[in-house]
């Protein structure tokens, strides 16, 4: 019997394309972060941390404009839209905003995503309700402090405050702490 296609060596090869989105979470992917993390730098092990900062942010740049709401931290949307002049800076500030709140008791590192800080002393519990979400300190984008304090609530989110940066909450810590 004679085959009308001749026989081809039919080992394929497979051809894998990742996919943007799956290549950016890898990168931002905590790999090895350990769980009793005492501030930002026992976070940074990521890729986006540690890989060349001029492709870093290109990457960014040019994933965010398919996808607006690409997870990063807040360091890489203020250097990608030109708010930080390093990302050396970024950690610079969040070492000092750690060293600021690791030396004040009450004050906890949240090692979650970009990491925050929580004022456990704030955290309230009453019988038979859920406990309140502690005041909490979170570095941000949305303006050029960089950072918000979050207060203790229960319930709604309340509007965040802006911080004028590791000064300004310095000078303002006996008062987010009394709330």
């Amino acid at each position: 019997m004679t085959d009308s296609h001749p026989r081809r060596n039919t080992r394929k090869s497979v051809r894998v394309e990742p996919m943007a989105t799956l290549e950016w979470s890898q990168a931002v992917e905590l790999a090895g972060v350990r769980d009793d993390a005492a501030g930002p730098e026992d976070i940074r092990r990521a890729w986006i941390h540690r890989a060349p900062e001029r492709q870093v942010v290109g990457l960014y740049r040019v994933l965010s404009q398919f996808e607006p709401e690409l997870p990063a931290p807040w360091w890489l949307r203020a250097l990608a839209a030109g708010g930080l002049p390093t990302r050396k800076a970024a950690f610079r500030m969040e070492d000092e905003v750690g060293e600021l709140l690791a030396a004040r008791p009450g004050w906890v590192y949240v090692p979650w995503e970009d990491g925050y800080w929580e004022y456990v002393p704030s955290e309230v519990y009453a019988a038979g309700e859920a406990p309140t979400v502690p005041t909490t300190v979170l570095f941000t984008a949305r303006h050029r402090g960089w950072l918000d304090v979050l207060p203790a609530h229960r319930g709604a989110v309340p509007k965040r405050t802006a911080v004028r940066g590791v000064d300004d909450l310095r000078s303002r810590l006996d008062d987010i702490e009394a709330t």
